[in-house]
Formats: C-alpha cells, sequence, structure tokens
C-alpha cells in the first residue's frame, strides 16, 4: 500500500506546487515557500558580475519595471535592504547548461544564479511572469509596489533549438514588425528566429552584387482576398507597388537586435524551388529563360492527392546550368556574412522537376554526370550548395526534400512532411529540428470553420501540445529541437500574425523547454488563461479558440447527431437548435443530440460562471450534413 501511495503523493504534490504559478515554459522544478518579496523603488538591482551581455538583460529588466511603475538602480555594490542579486556562477550544477538559470525568491532578495549570460534572459522570462497581471499597465498606472510570491525554482530547457519560422514573402513585414515578433518569442525562451526570406511571393534580403533581386524580385502587383484561383495573373505592364525588403544595415540591426534577448537569426533562402521571384529577376537562370513576374499569390500549380503537384509556370533554378551556381555563391557570400549564427537554411522543397526532365540540355548533363534521375539531379543541386555554403564557415540545413536522392554530408534536415523525413536523417548521423505539419504549422485553422478562416488543414492547441519531437527509436542526441512554423498566405499584419501564432506556440514552447514528464495539459489550459490576460494588457492580439465549443457531427441509424466538448475546466456549454437567442438562455449541454430536419442553424456557446468566454458558432444544418459526410 505504502509503495503505491508514495507515486500519487509526488504527482500531487508536483501538481499543487505548480498551481501556484503560471510559467510558460513549466519550469523544471518549482518549489513554493511562505515569503513574499515585496518589488518598490526601494530594491537595488545588483550585478555581481561584468558580463556585458548580462548588464544588457538587467537593464532590459529595468526597462520592464520602469514601464509598470516601478523605478531601480542598477548597481554593482549591494546598496539597501532588498536586492534582486544577478550572478554569474561558474560553481553550479552542470545540468543548467548554458541557458539554464536557478531563482530564489525570499523576504529579501531575489537571487537569479546562472552559468551563462543566456540562463540569466531567461531567469528574468521567468521573473516576469511572477509578476501578478493585475500590476501590469499600459499607461503607466501600476502599484508602486509588486508582490512576488516566495519560491525556488531550478530550470533549463529539453532542447537547443527552439524556433519559431516567419514568412515573409508572401506578405512583407517591416523591420519593426520583424523586431516585435522576435521581442515576443524571447519572451516564452525560444531562441531560434527563422527568416524565411525569400519565395515565389517575394525576394526580400538585398544582395549588392545582385541588385535586380530586390529592385525587381521584391515587389509585385498588387491582388486581394485569398490566394489561389480568386487572384488575377500580373498583366503585362501592370504596376508592382506591393512589397518591400531589408538592407543589409536593417538586417544587421535586426541580428544584433535578436542577440540581444538570446536569439539567434537562421536565414532561409529557398532553392531551387520557390525561386519565381529571383527568376523574375534573373530569367537566364531557368531552363526556359522565358521573362517571369513576382507572383502576387495567382494559381500556378495544379495539385493532386499524395502532395504531388504540377507547375504551370517554372518557377526553379536549372541545375545544369554553371551560372546559377556562381548566382548562388554571390547569394550566400552575402547572406553568411550578415548573419552570425551556424546554420544557413537553404530550403530544397517542393522542387518540380517537370521543367527538367523536358530540358535536352539538362537531360544531356544527367548523361553526361551519370545522374539517373530528377531526383538525383535535385541531390546534386543540394550537395552543390552545401559545399557553397561550408565554405562560408556555415552549416547547412534544409527541408526533408533534400534526402532524396541522397543527403549531401554535413546537411541537417528540418523535417516537415510528418516525422519521417527526420527518422531517416537522424538514423543517418545527421541533425535534425522536428517541424511536422501536423502539430507544428502555425498557419493552420485553430478553431471552428464558422469563425476561422478555413485553409486546407486544422491545427488545434491540445494537438499542438501533444508534439514529441523525439520519435520511439530515435537517439535524441540527432534531435536538435523543434520549432512552429507561420507561413502567411493568409496573414497580412504583425496583429494577426500573433493570433495565429499563439497560444499555439506556448504548446511548442513548452515542448521544446520543459521535461517531457512535466507536461500536462489540463495544468497548461489552466495557465495559459492569465497569459490571455497579459497579451490583452498589452493590447496584443492573441487567439482564444480554445474556449469555443468543439463541434462534432456524424451520423448514427440516419440520424444526424452532434457532440459539443471543450479542454477548458468548469466550463460549460449551452446550444440552440430551434433559432432562437441568445444562446445563454438555451439548453445546456449534457450529452449527444440530434440535430433534426429543417432550415435551422446550431448556436452554441462556452460559458463560465454565467460569463461567456467563447465565441458564439453559428452554423446550418447544411454545413453540419457536409462535415457529417451525408
Amino acid at each position: 500500500m505504502k509503495n503505491i501511495l508514495f507515486p500519487f503523493l509526488l504527482i500531487a504534490f508536483f501538481y499543487q506546487s505548480n498551481a501556484q504559478h503560471s510559467i510558460i515554459p513549466i519550469p523544471v522544478n518549482y518549489v513554493a515557500n511562505n515569503n513574499e518579496f515585496i518589488l518598490d523603488d526601494q530594491v537595488s538591482l545588483n550585478l555581481q558580475t561584468k558580463d556585458e551581455q548580462v548588464k544588457k538583460y538587467t537593464e532590459q529588466f529595468q526597462h520592464f519595471l520602469k514601464e509598470n511603475g516601478i523605478n531601480n538602480d542598477v548597481s554593482t555594490t549591494k546598496k539597501g535592504k532588498k536586492t534582486i542579486d544577478i550572478i554569474i556562477n561558474k560553481k553550479l550544477q552542470t545540468e543548467l547548461g548554458n541557458e539554464g538559470y536557478t531563482l530564489e525568491v525570499n523576504q529579501n532578495t531575489i537571487k537569479l544564479t546562472a552559468y551563462e549570460s543566456a540562463g540569466i534572459f531567461n531567469g528574468f522570462q521567468t521573473l516576469k511572469q511572477l509578476i501578478p497581471i493585475e500590476t501590469i499597465s499600459l499607461d503607466n498606472n501600476a502599484l508602486n509596489q509588486i508582490i512576488i510570491k516566495g519560491c525556488k525554482i531550478t530550470d533549463y530547457p529539453r532542447f537547443g533549438w527552439r524556433g519559431l519560422m516567419l514568412d515573409v514573402s508572401r506578405h512583407f513585414f517591416s523591420v519593426e514588425d520583424v523586431k516585435a515578433y522576435i521581442d515576443q518569442m524571447s519572451q516564452y525562451k525560444y531562441n531560434v528566429f527563422h527568416w524565411h526570406l525569400t519565395d515565389d511571393e517575394g525576394w526580400r534580403i538585398e544582395i549588392k552584387s545582385l541588385p535586380k533581386l530586390t529592385e525587381v524580385g521584391a515587389w509585385r502587383v498588387e491582388r486581394y482576398g485569398r490566394f489561389g484561383e480568386d487572384r488575377e495573373a500580373p498583366k503585362p505592364g501592370e504596376k508592382t507597388p506591393y512589397g518591400g525588403f531589408y538592407t543589409q544595415e536593417q538586417i544587421k540591426d535586426i541580428v544584433k537586435y535578436a542577440a540581444d534577448r538570446n536569439v539567434t537569426i537562421v536565414p532561409e533562402i529557398d532553392f531551387p524551388g520557390h525561386s519565381m521571384a529571383a527568376l523574375a529577376a534573373y530569367p537566364e537562370l531557368s531552363t526556359k529563360k522565358e521573362p517571369k513576374s513576382v507572383s502576387p499569390g495567382f494559381k500556378f500549380a495544379e495539385w493532386y492527392d499524395g502532395g504531388t503537384f504540377k507547375m504551370l509556370i517554372e518557377n526553379t533554378l536549372n541545375p545544369a546550368d554553371e551560372n546559377v551556381y556562381d548566382f548562388v555563391d554571390k547569394v550566400f557570400t552575402e547572406v553568411a556574412a550578415l548573419f552570425p549564427g551556424d546554420y544557413i537554411h537553404m530550403g530544397g522543397d517542393e522542387c518540380y522537376h517537370g521543367y527538367w526532365d523536358e530540358d535536352p540540355k539538362v537531360q544531356q548533363f544527367m548523361k553526361k554526370n551519370k545522374i539517373k534521375n530528377s531526383h538525383e539531379l535535385q541531390s546534386y543541386f543540394v550537395k552543390r550548395v552545401e559545399k557553397i555554403v561550408s565554405s562560408k564557415g556555415k552549416k547547412m540545413i534544409g527541408w526533408d526534400e533534400i534526402l532524396e536522392g541522397g543527403l549531401a554530408d554535413g546537411a541537417a534536415v528540418m523535417s516537415w512532411r510528418g516525422m519521417k523525413g527526420g527518422i531517416e536523417a537522424a538514423k543517418m548521423g545527421h541533425e535534425v529540428v522536428m517541424t511536422p505539419t501536423t502539430y507544428a504549422y502555425l498557419d493552420y485553422t485553430q478553431g471552428d470553420h464558422s469563425v476561422e478562416n478555413p485553409i486546407y488543414a486544422n491545427l488545434s492547441l491540445e494537438k499542438a501540445y501533444s508534439f514529441e519531437p523525439v520519435p520511439e527509436g530515435v537517439d535524441a542526441k540527432y534531435v536538435l529541437g523543434g520549432q512552429g512554423n507561420l507561413w502567411t498566405e493568409v496573414i497580412p499584419n504583425l496583429q494577426f500574425a500573433y493570433y495565429m501564432t499563439y497560444p499555439r506556440a506556448f504548446a511548442i514552447a513548452e515542448t521544446l523547454w520543459s521535461p517531457k514528464e512535466n507536461k500536462n495539459l489540463d495544468s497548461f489550459i489552466n495557465r495559459i488563461e492569465n497569459h490571455f490576460d497579459r497579451f490583452d494588457a498589452e493590447n496584443t492580439n492573441i487567439s482564444k479558440a480554445v474556449y469555443d465549443p468543439k463541434v462534432k457531427v456524424y451520423l448514427k441509424d440516419n440520424k444526424l447527431m452532434c457532440e459539443l466538448n471543450n479542454s477548458v475546466p468548469e466550463t460549460e456549454i449551452f446550444y440552440s437548435i430551434d433559432n432562437t437567442y441568445p444562446v445563454k438562455f438555451a439548453e445546456k449541454y449534457d450529452g449527444p443530440f440530434e440535430i433534426p430536419v429543417g432550415k435551422l442553424n446550431l448556436c452554441t456557446q462556452t460559458f463560465q460562471n454565467g460569463k461567456a468566454i467563447g465565441r458564439e458558432l453559428l452554423i446550418p444544418r447544411t454545413e453540419l450534413e457536409k462535415r457529417a459526410g451525408k
């Protein structure tokens, strides 16, 4: 009996302790104590190191406090009775690594200790989350003191690569937007910003040796509405007002801004496919060498089952043309000089081979070089690019298609088409980053299609939280980590980018930072509600789709049946099917019910403590029939 009870007591203690905070991602270890630290103007930020980066991080925290009505000095000597001590201690336990920290809150001191400056930065992000949301204010009307509950936290990351990707090709984001996106992600201990800088819809990075890439490739005709069939192709002579690019000076500024927030930028230049913007500038780099326009998002490919497709316009570089490799070398020479991180991403995804197969010169090149098929030809291209990238002192990473035909030595793989590519690469001894569509594509629809932008797939918060980057049978040492990806076909501005990123990025952050055994969906849902309030206080957009009822419809005995559920604890769902409103006076959901035949709507909404917290869903019966496959 004693042996059975003890594990349950440990679990109960763990969740009781963690119920006292709302930290995301959840720390390795959190132990509450009975102390309270009163943070006011009398508290000194005691900097016990000469590390310049730690000094910057301390000044950032000082600025955060000032924004919330507390004015503190930064000092290298202990001043006053109450201090926040910032310490670099080389004698700490080695498990903390470069990014771990300990944070201890007592009555008169807060002690933040780490091995490296990155650990201090992460500790400050946790300390900010310990400050009650009630004291955070936009107009500097916060209380003149903040009470922080006593605790001791030991914390360090599970993975070294904790990334978010932002696509700035489909829609251009300003320097200020990119900085704001980086600032937000860093607060949740993300440390890699994957910057998707080029694609068919725009080339966004200045390459001084190839000026037409931005003179031509950064601009396109203006179109509105959804990408695809509803957008017209460019017309001859039509003006190209939409777009933009980052100068090299702007990029240097953003790189420094990110580094000051413990974020490394991984630039992506997408080759050999997804290159229409580059070919608009330099059409001679394709097989047909035909003049092209930057795509405004019109339909230029036919997609078939199983992910296969046919390009209607050539958007690939010609791998048989030596001038292409001179072009690639020029691009990566300048890219490598701008980004101090270890990796450059070369894309490699969704490369259509049809134009290669049809070109006599390409076929002659393949025969001469004993290349059997177009997959091996793509591998030839990837291996040439890898040598170019490595010659710049960088490591190459690409989407999992770079495995096709044979993987280049030294290349890392970013696995997006499920886990298969990552598993294959890891078993070959290559480093991988897991970012499968099923868990990590943040452009996917996150709520009911009646109130969200429906696209080709869905990703709920709960599904994102179930992400596990190390598949069974894979040696974890080859898994660098994972990331969430935000493609921007339907995301035209920063605030909507936030809406699509969060809270699903909270879920991915917890997977990548926290120990696997610390993850618990109920605990996570409870904690994100506090962060909803934090985003609201900052006037920052965030999706609360998790509050909405989840509608499941199915046929049973030729009847249209409906089930409603919700992951948020202590909520009630009300619904009507008789076209009456408001729904709070309708039926309380207590089990599956039939949707009768007739011209009617399902109306449903989630309530907590008598107040509506989810959006009202209004779904016609005809739509419910489609969902049930009728």
